[in-house]
């Protein structure tokens, strides 16, 4: 398959990284690689930082507009880049220097290597689903944020167990209690789902998982749903002393919010994706190299 010719490319590091010698001294290298292959180059405030003399831009503003963004950092830059991806389709070419590189494409050992094969147009595109979640008070819509990961629901500072109700299509499933409950992608099926009992599921089936966290009852267990569906989830629990006992929600592990008794968050798939540059089939070797799936 022939892809569209790469003429745009972003830089997106994470903050404080270039702080860092041999992170600096990749970047130059980069910098020098991709003005020899005649592309346009688009650097985000961290990367402008050390090239004064070249525009900065938002990472809102590079992601509306380049053909591919290379994200310096790991998995968390990664889902910090997702949460701001625009309907303008971009390919991410993820390089890992951080420390788990689950989503990473490639190390800096081997990206000038593996950038070769991306523009003698030697990849494929490795399609990512995307949550949407939004939260209403009092029937108002009062934020909403995108996911690659997950949207998570948990108790604050005093371990007591919230009340939940649960509902997929405005139909009722359950009223339970927990700690909290987990929507992820079939991406965020090995992040915090995994750790809570979650099933592993594969990044190509478009579903969602809703896990419990800590349940109190034996029965309750993670189910998969068609990505088709709307979750919604209202918060049953009132507590005398809201600023002690939050409720909150988190999205992707970051942007918390507090919640408050009666609010609903409304989780769905949404209509945009993350397309993240694959040079090889690496899926089933993540999970046993960096999550040790299989080990005996």
């Amino acid at each position: 398959m022939t892809h569209k010719p790469i003429t745009k490319v972003g830089i997106i590091s994470k903050r404080n990284l270039l702080e860092i010698p041999k992170n600096l001294a990749l970047l130059k290298q980069l910098t020098k690689y991709l003005k020899a292959k005649k592309v346009e180059i688009f650097y985000d405030n961290n990367c402008h930082k050390i090239y004064t003399d070249a525009k900065g831009y938002k990472k809102e503003e590079i992601l509306r507009t380049v053909d591919m963004a290379i994200t310096l950092g790991g998995d968390g830059t990664i889902l910090k880049t997702a949460r701001s991806i625009s309907k303008h389709k971009v390919l991410l070419f993820p390089v890992n220097l951080g420390n788990l590189g689950f989503l990473t494409e490639t190390n800096p050992d081997k990206i000038f290597e593996t950038l070769d094969l991306v523009f003698d147009d030697k990849y494929v595109i490795d399609k990512r689903s995307l949550l949407r979640a939004t939260l209403y008070r009092k029937n108002k819509k009062v934020c909403t944020y995108l996911a690659l990961n997950d949207a998570v629901i948990n108790q604050g500072s005093f371990a007591r167990l919230i009340t939940i109700d649960l509902e997929i299509n405005g139909r009722r499933v359950v009223k339970f209690k927990a700690d909290g409950v987990i929507v992820a992608t079939p991406t965020g099926s090995t992040a915090h789902s995994l750790s809570a009992g979650g099933p592993i599921v594969h990044p190509g089936i478009e579903g969602l998982i809703i896990t419990p966290i800590c349940p109190s009852s034996l029965s309750m267990r993670s189910i998969v749903v068609p990505g088709t569906r709307q979750i919604t989830i209202t918060i049953d629990t009132q507590r005398r002393n809201e600023d002690l006992s939050t409720i909150g929600l988190t999205i992707d592990g970051q942007d918390p919010c507090m919640l408050k008794f009666g609010d609903q968050v409304k989780v769905r798939r949404s209509k945009r994706y993350l397309y993240i540059i694959r040079t090889k089939n690496r899926y089933y070797k993540m999970l046993r190299q960096k999550l040790n799936w299989g080990d005996v």
